[in-house]
Order: C-alpha cells, then sequence, then structure tokens
C-alpha cells in the first residue's frame, strides 16, 4: 500500500516534506505577515517553522482513513493546524525577542527624533486608518485571544483545529474568539476616535488659501 503523506514526513521522505512545503507555505507566511505586519519577520517565520517541523516531524500523529485518529479532522486540515502550532510557537518567540530588543533600545542614550510624516498620511485615507486602528487593537489582545483571531478569523481553521494548533479544547477556542471579537471592536473604536482627536485641523482664522479671515473682511468693507 503507497503510504500516505503524513507517514512520508514521519518518515523523513525529503520529497513529502517538499510537498508540505508546497501546499502550506503561503498559509503559513499569510498568517505569520497578519500578526506580524512585516513581510521580512513574516518570511523568516515560514522558514522557521518549516526548519522546526522536520526538527519535529516524529511528533506527527499517525491518521485513519482521512482523519486524524486522535481529533477526527480531515487529514490535510490536521497537517495545516500541525504548522499553525509550530509557527505560533515561532511567533511567540519572535514577539518575545523583539520586546528584548526593544528594552535594549530604550537603555540607549535618546537621539534627536526624525520627523515622522506617516501618520499625516494614514490621516487621509480613511482605509488606512483603520486598517491601522485594527492593528493596534489587534496588538492590544491577550495573546491567546489574538491567536485564535488570526486561526479562526484569518486563516479559517476550525474551532478544532485550532484547539489542535494551540493544544487547547474547542470549547476554549470558541469563547477566546467571541472574547476577541468583542474587545478588537470596542479597541479598534476607541484608537479610531484617538486619531480622530490627535489629527491636526485648520488653524482659527484661517481660510482656504491660507488668508486670515479678518483681512478679507476688512477688505470687503471698503468696496
Amino acid at each position: 500500500m503507497e503510504l500516505s503523506l503524513r507517514e512520508r514526513i514521519r518518515a523523513g521522505d525529503p520529497e513529502a516534506f517538499a510537498e508540505l512545503f508546497t501546499a502550506h507555505a503561503r498559509a503559513v507566511y499569510g498568517h505569520a505577515a497578519r500578526l506580524t505586519g512585516d513581510r521580512g519577520t513574516a518570511e523568516d517565520v515560514v522558514s522557521l517553522t518549516f526548519l522546526e517541523a522536520w526538527r519535529l516531524r516524529e511528533r506527527l500523529r499517525a491518521e485513519a482513513a482521512g482523519l486524524d485518529q486522535d481529533t477526527g479532522t480531515p487529514a490535510d486540515e490536521s497537517l495545516r493546524s500541525w504548522l499553525y502550532g509550530i509557527a505560533t510557537n515561532v511567533l511567540r518567540n519572535v514577539r518575545r525577542a523583539a520586546r528584548r530588543h526593544s528594552a535594549a533600545l530604550a537603555r540607549l542614550p535618546d537621539r534627536d527624533p526624525l520627523p515622522d510624516f506617516a501618520d499625516d498620511l494614514v490621516g487621509r485615507m480613511e482605509d488606512a486608518a483603520r486598517l491601522t486602528a485594527a492593528r493596534t487593537a489587534l496588538s492590544r489582545l491577550r495573546s491567546g485571544e489574538r491567536e485564535v483571531f488570526a486561526l479562526c478569523v484569518w486563516s479559517g481553521l476550525s474551532y478544532a483545529a485550532a484547539g489542535e494548533a494551540l493544544g487547547v479544547p474547542a470549547s476554549t477556542v470558541r469563547s477566546r474568539l467571541a472574547r476577541a471579537r468583542q474587545r478588537l471592536r470596542r479597541l479598534s473604536e476607541a484608537e479610531l476616535a484617538r486619531q480622530e482627536k490627535a489629527r491636526p485641523g485648520p488653524r482659527t482664522g484661517q481660510v482656504p488659501g491660507g488668508r486670515p479671515e479678518t483681512a478679507r473682511s476688512t477688505q470687503e468693507k471698503h468696496r
């Protein structure tokens, strides 16, 4: 009988692992890119995820009749959730490393700040403002809520598959996702309001074209 892809991966078949990469690398990249907001970091996460998957290949569970014998999820989805589980751990390590890096930079002497025009540009683009607000709000979710939101909403995993990736029951995924959606909506609205409040408005006494209102009124009196 021909060995399944999962069995070939467990046996260390390089061609089977190449098939796994071809089938799921793009999905892992999208998952990482949405959580990090950085293409370069997402590419690093993909590389580290598949390196870890190769190292941990013998721990991949067996399957039966096209289903994962432990979770009952379809074999292909179970392989994908296995990779997402590894990617989740890689992302956690990446975030820890980023926090350590930020802490190290904070200890350096202050430098003269450079002007940043990004906020002004975002303020003129409603869609970009909403994307920025959503990304900021997502970063403020608890890690468990952020992970289930990314897996279930962005990557389309079922509760069971997301639970397999995270090592928690499907009921836990469901409750975390409900909380994540509520908090994400509230935090996004608050961030949009903060951006709107911080957005620079027109100067008092100015009219389009940059002429003071008082000057125009004086000229009109002498006509």
